[in-house]
């Protein structure tokens, strides 16, 4: 650890800087009080276009992009390329979709996906689902930023097990834990600003000088076409092959799908302040796509430097070790701690973000509808903080429980699980010809068909018999191929079919679509509602 000493110090020194604006924030635009969800959990739904942007962008783009992506490039080459187009097509749905979320929750007060659901069906049964989707998918993305910050606290000497190598991830998730509870969104966003600058300084200058110091960029794709056709796994390589290519393409449509179903998602438009806002944002965030390209390229970086990650747990090398060792190999001690702090920072934004959308989605659509339904606003806050702080704690454990190879593993499963929530949420949004028992029915359906796939798939690699990517073999529905589609899309199409043909029998059976036998009257996402016409709805589809 001595060796590290300039790396701990400068890694430190910006992490307590952050930590230290984390509790400022509190007294950052400072409302009458915190104790309601719309200014704890939604920053007062008054961020302006800058803030948003950076809130999103950290939001979205976290440790998954700076360890999870180039572990996946580092490991099995260009499959890891999907995140890029992934992003690429997520805007132009999001453009659709989250503004008409943002009128619609900006006129009913609505703060959670399933607080949508809840009135736009009339079914608790159907809110508490998805309410339980959000919360149970979100898990193992908070669990990925752990990850993230594991992996580098491992390459400044941190490692060998134990409490004492255990302890400063502890540490860090104990402030992380306690400016959010004090500050609420604010904190995140806050320090959103630092994180992403940080971010951009040190990928601007790993694209420069790491090929630099390793002979141009075509040194470093001779390497990485080298290492990939020494190796037996048929599904590696710089390029796709013929059994990949559907896989490749059914991820990145599914991950666009999935990525604005995210319950942290959904808080980060719900704290726009307007319309115009968003539109912008959704302009412009194309650009973290283009650094996240940059990023996924360091893999690629880690194979031409001969990076040899260390052994994990399962006796394989610890390919979310990559980027952390290329950086402290490459790069002078003062800048790879501030490499670190970018990619520590990096997973404490989006973890933060993250607890406090699964706090809010238990404290309004379960405790406030089945454990205490007169409760007051600063009754939900006071919940949601406490919430908050048991969902880090649960991620904590569940990363010292585990030691995935590729940890972007976690995100993809987490992926499949959310995008069950897109016919209640997303496609709700534009009809509700959907009957609430088809809904369910095609949740059911969706939820056991993409768990029972991501059981079956294994990654002899990780050595994971069961749940070891999101790659589900169609020769297991007996068809002659090789070819792997994405677990996620096929349980979607049976959510979508199952909710149809649900849906077609209960309006076959005059089945009551609303709690009191009819679709209830009280909420429409419809263009004639002149309380959504008011914000010009119509104009923004």
């Amino acid at each position: 650890m001595s060796e590290h000493i300039t790396e701990i110090v400068v890694f430190v020194l910006l992490f307590l800087l952050v930590s230290g604006m984390g509790f400022v924030a509190a007294r950052w635009r400072r409302p009458g009080t915190l104790a309601s969800l719309d200014e704890w959990g939604l920053g007062g739904r008054n961020f302006g276009s800058w803030i948003t942007w950076f809130l999103i962008g950290g939001d979205l783009y976290t440790a998954y992009t700076f360890v999870a992506v180039p572990a996946l490039l580092f490991g099995a080459g260009a499959a890891g390329f999907f995140a890029v187009p992934y992003t690429v097509i997520t805007y132009p749905l999001v453009f659709l979709v989250m503004i008409r979320l943002w009128s619609v929750s900006h006129v009913h007060n609505l703060v959670t996906p399933a607080d949508f659901v809840r009135v736009r069906f009339g079914s608790p049964t159907l809110a508490l689902l998805v309410a339980i989707t959000g919360i149970v998918a979100t898990m193992p993305y908070i669990a990925l930023q752990l990850v993230g910050i594991s992996s580098v606290l491992k390459a400044m000497g941190f490692a060998g097990g134990g409490m004492a190598a255990d302890l400063p991830l502890i540490i860090a998730f104990v402030i992380l834990a306690a400016y959010t509870y004090r500050s609420g969104l604010r904190a995140p966003a806050m320090i959103a600003f630092v994180k992403d600058a940080l971010i951009y300084l040190v990928i601007l200058v790993a694209i420069i000088y790491i090929p630099a110091r390793l002979g141009g960029w075509g040194s470093i794709f001779d390497a990485a076409a080298a290492k990939f056709a020494k190796t037996p796994n048929p599904g590696d390589g710089i390029l796709l092959n013929a059994n990949n290519q559907m896989q490749y393409v059914t991820l990145a449509l599914g991950s666009a799908l999935a990525l604005f179903m995210y319950p942290h998602s959904v808080t980060g438009v719900l704290a726009s302040r307007n319309r115009d806002v968003i539109k912008r944002n959704m302009s412009a965030l194309p650009a973290y796509s283009l650094l996240l390209a940059l990023i996924a390229l360091l893999g690629y970086m880690a194979i031409a430097a001969k990076v040899v990650p260390p052994l994990g747990t399962n006796g394989l090398p610890d390919g979310n070790m990559a980027v952390p060792l290329l950086f402290d190999k490459m790069f002078p001690d003062w800048f790879t701690g501030i490499a670190y702090a970018a990619v520590g920072i990096g997973a404490l934004v989006p973890a933060a973000i993250m607890s406090i959308a699964a706090a809010n989605l238990f404290t309004r659509n379960i405790y406030r509808e089945y454990l205490n339904r007169n409760a007051t606003e600063a009754q939900e806050a006071g919940v949601s903080k406490v919430t908050s702080l048991v969902v880090k704690v649960g991620a904590v454990l569940f990363v010292l429980a585990i030691d995935p190879q590729f940890s972007i593993d976690l995100q993809l499963i987490g992926g499949v699980i959310i995008l069950q929530t897109l016919p209640s949420v997303a496609i709700g949004l534009f009809t509700r010809w959907f009957h609430r028992g088809g809904l369910i029915a095609g949740w059911i359906a969706g939820m056991g068909s993409g768990l029972w796939m991501l059981y079956t798939v294994e990654n002899p690699a990780t050595k994971h018999a069961h749940f070891g990517g999101s790659a589900f073999s169609l020769s297991k529905l007996g068809f002659d191929t090789k070819m792997t589609i994405y677990a996620g899309f096929v349980a979607l199409i049976v959510n979508l079919v199952v909710a149809i043909l649900g849906t077609i029998v209960a309006r076959a059976a005059k089945a009551p679509d609303g709690p009191d036998g009819t679709q209830p009257s009280h909420f429409t996402a419809d263009e004639g509602d002149p309380r959504i016409k008011d914000l010009d709805l119509s104009g923004s589809i």
